[in-house]
C-alpha cells in the first residue's frame, strides 16, 4: 500500500474506532507536529491496524494490555472507547485488567480499573 493509502486507511479506522469528541482532542498533536501525526495515522493505524490476520477487537486487546504494562494511562483513556467500539465488553475489559495484575502488579491493575470505572460511566452517560 503507498503512503498515501496507509493515510487515508488510517484515517477510516480512526474514525471508526473514536468518537467524534476524541479524534477532535486528538487534533492537539497534529497542530503540534503534523510530522507526528503523519506517522499516528498513516503507520500507527493504517498499517498496524490495517492487517487481515486480527480483528480490531483483537488489536484493541493487545493495546489495552501494552498501555497498561507501560502505565501509560493517558492513553489508556483514549483507547478504552475505541476498545468498546470495536466490540470488548465491559466485562472483558475488566476480565483483562485482572489478567494484567500477574504481569504488571497491583497499582497499574487497580489505576486501570479506575479509570475503567469513569471511561464506562462516560459511555453509559452518552448512552442515555
Amino acid at each position: 500500500m503507498d503512503l498515501n493509502g496507509r493515510y487515508e486507511e488510517g484515517e477510516r479506522v480512526m474514525e471508526e474506532l473514536f468518537p467524534p469528541d476524541t479524534l477532535a482532542y486528538m487534533e492537539h498533536i497534529k497542530d503540534a507536529s503534523p510530522k507526528m501525526w503523519d506517522m499516528i495515522v498513516g503507520f500507527g493505524f493504517g498499517e498496524l491496524y490495517t492487517g487481515s490476520l486480527l480483528s480490531l477487537k483483537t488489536r484493541e486487546i493487545i493495546t489495552l494490555t501494552t498501555l497498561i504494562t507501560q502505565g501509560a494511562f493517558d492513553q489508556l483513556r483514549v483507547h478504552m472507547p475505541a476498545a468498546l467500539r470495536s466490540g470488548l465488553t465491559e466485562d472483558e475489559i475488566k476480565e483483562l485488567i485482572i489478567h494484567c495484575i500477574g504481569y504488571t502488579g497491583f497499582p497499574k491493575a487497580v489505576q486501570a480499573m479506575g479509570l475503567a470505572a469513569e471511561v464506562f460511566a462516560e459511555t453509559a452517560e452518552e448512552t442515555i
